[in-house]
């Protein structure tokens, strides 16, 4: 899981995930965290825009009030219908 600066906890129940090097109090950052940050983003806000355009579709938007077995294949629907829009 690739998180922002608010789930900063979010490695102690998944040890996987990686999150954004917050400044120390008083001080500035070097270089090399910079650098973490600014990659690490990049691979976010590819994800945030992908994110935002179903969202569009408002499956993802709203409280889903069908049946629930069936919305992973509506989600699945909508995301190749995106992904064919982006062929």
């Amino acid at each position: 899981m690739i998180g922002d600066k608010g789930a900063q906890g979010i490695t102690k129940f998944q040890g996987n995930s990686e999150t954004p090097i917050k400044k120390p109090r008083g001080e500035k950052l070097t270089k090399e965290p910079k650098q973490y940050n600014r990659q690490l983003n990049r691979l976010r806000i590819a994800v945030e825009q992908i994110n935002r355009r179903l969202k569009i579709f408002k499956i993802l938007s709203y409280r889903s009030r069908n049946r629930h077995r069936r919305f992973g294949l509506r989600a699945n629907l909508i995301a190749g219908i995106y992904n064919y829009e982006l062929a």
